[in-house]
């Protein structure tokens, strides 16, 4: 197969948002046009009445939330659609961040009521830093929000980025018509509750025509074109380039769970968002259309089927074609693998593939080689950059309740660690400190070694302000510091020293007495220290 006409068809994108915006809702109706599934899954009251397709873990299904990163693929109009369902909730934020470097675009999810929430912005800056090109859907405007105008004002002061809306909501709420489509030139009108998956765009090429009375009434007609007129006069034309080079947010209106807007939103994404390009490596830049295949590792997960205990390593491809069964040059490891069982997903359901091109994600059976981070080629040294693990907020030690499954307990912190859950370090040889960003990863953590590995465990607070990896080029310093600082220091999963500051004063006070050693607060020196012994 064409290897540059199969990279072209391929849109690989995050949805992305504040928890209960709308965005696994989102992802569903996406699957509902790309007949993906029949059904989509219903959350009220935090709890799923039809388990959301992209929810397969038990704990994401009583709580109702997304805790861990689900990927789906379908074919819709030509294309093959890459999606990666993020968790929402800020305790996970680290995954969504290492599952951004995996895609080639974002929807960013805002609900119509709150705007712009903290977890956005955060989100917002990952993109920003890697000029990711973002398309806003504003969600829920069959409910009573924000005014568009202000909300409009809102995504460009806090999100620091220029916005043009496509779409444009005639009122809100209660007396939702529909939206003007600005980019398609015609009128879409809402209903309710439609099940069904079709919108017919009713052709009206300029919105001062009288024909647009014929659908909705004059006052909403007024309404709109004013708004149109202030839309034109204020935001700068839509510009394709701006957009794929993440200055400029394309914003579509609409209702995900009445099936409204979602139509444009996907059609409109499928004509701009960009198909799999460049790739940096520490090394070079790594293009898709390159024949040699290349790729990283930038999630493992275990027990994707609670029937088998597997363990599953996201790979997404950067370059060239994957096959099956042919050897693959581990970078890290420095050796080469086979994989037999290639698989691509729909939410938790897997099928083996024979190959597959850039911009897709697949699934690689793992026995403990791979780790987040690691890069596949055929035989060249790449280390692609931007997947650090962050420093954790919350320290507690790990505590076994159960001493007859304390193999399990151990196997099931370090597998569970290794998918970037949470973080593991040793302290004193025996003492298992598990260190997070938010206090619901110890609760995910505590069901799974209970309901995946039968071990029963307590975790107990540490009073710890931050975990900072520490090296330095001068040996006799950084003995001295370990030795004198022994109660304070442990080891993360790969033997790196890493220094657990009480407060904000004693990190400055270590800082001063040991001048010559750097204190640093993502993993990211790993990399570094891999690029100086590549090279």
């Amino acid at each position: 197969m064409d290897l540059i006409k199969e990279t072209e068809k391929r849109k690989t994108f995050a949805i992305i948002s504040h928890p209960d915006a709308g965005k696994t809702t989102l992802t569903e109706k996406f699957l509902l046009f790309g007949g993906a599934i029949q059904t989509a899954g219903a959350v009220k009251n935090n709890k799923i009445r039809k388990t959301a397709t992209s929810d397969f873990m038990e704990i994401e299904k009583q709580r109702g939330i997304s805790v861990a990163t689900s990927v789906m693929g379908f074919d819709y109009a030509g294309k093959r659609i890459n999606i990666l369902d993020t968790p929402g909730h800020k305790d996970f934020a680290e995954d969504t961040y290492r599952t951004l470097t995996a895609v080639d675009s974002v929807i960013l999810v805002v609900d119509c009521v709150k705007g712009v929430e903290e977890q956005t912005e955060r989100l917002m800056e990952v993109c920003r830093m890697r000029h990711t090109p973002v398309i806003i859907f504003i969600n829920k405007m069959d409910r009573e929000g924000r005014n568009p105008f202000e909300l409009l004002d809102e995504l460009e002061s806090k999100l620091e980025i220029l916005v043009r809306p496509l779409t444009w909501p005639i009122s809100q709420g209660q007396t939702f018509k529909g939206v003007y489509n600005l980019f398609e030139k015609g009128l879409n009108l809402f209903e309710a509750n439609t099940t069904r998956i079709s919108q017919t765009l009713i052709r009206i090429d300029d919105p001062s025509d009288p024909e647009l009375e014929n659908w909705i009434p004059e006052s909403f007609c007024n309404k709109l074109r004013e708004d149109i007129d202030l839309i034109e006069g204020v935001y700068e034309p839509f510009n394709e380039e701006f957009y794929r080079e993440g200055y400029l947010a394309p914003v579509f209106f609409g209702s995900a769970i009445n099936n409204f807007g979602v139509k444009e939103l996907l059609e409109t994404f499928l004509k701009i968002a960009p198909s799999p390009g460049k790739r940096e490596a520490a090394e070079r830049t790594v293009n898709a259309s390159e024949k040699t295949m290349t790729g990283f590792v930038f999630k493992i997960h275990a027990n994707l089927d609670p029937n088998h205990r597997d363990r599953t390593a996201f790979f997404r491809i950067c370059s060239g074609t994957f096959e099956r069964n042919k050897f693959y040059y581990h970078t890290r490891l420095g050796k080469k693998l086979r994989f037999s069982s290639p698989t691509q997903f729909m939410a938790n359901e897997k099928s083996v593939i024979d190959e597959a091109w850039p911009g897709d994600v697949i699934g690689l059976y793992d026995n403990g080689s791979l780790k987040i981070g690691d890069t596949l080629s055929e035989g060249e040294e790449l280390h692609f950059r931007g997947m650090p693990s962050f420093s954790p907020e919350i320290f507690k030690i790990l505590e076994n309740r159960d001493p007859m499954k304390t193999k399990q307990l151990d196997k099931g912190i370090r597998q569970l660690t290794e998918e970037g859950v949470a973080q593991l370090f040793i302290q004193h040889g025996t003492r298992k400190i598990v260190g997070t960003v938010g206090e619901l990863q110890f609760d995910v953590i505590k069901f799974r070694l209970e309901h995946e590995y039968g071990a029963m465990c307590e975790f107990t607070p540490l009073r710890y302000h931050k975990a900072f990896w520490i090296t330095s080029d001068n040996r006799e310093m950084l003995d001295e510091f370990l030795r004198r600082k022994w109660t304070s220091v442990g080891m993360d999963k790969e033997e790196h020293p890493v220094y657990f500051a009480e407060s904000e004063w004693m990190l400055k006070v270590a800082r001063e007495d040991y001048p010559d050693i750097e204190f640093h607060t993502t993993s990211e020196f790993k990399t570094e220290g891999q690029q100086k012994k590549a090279k």
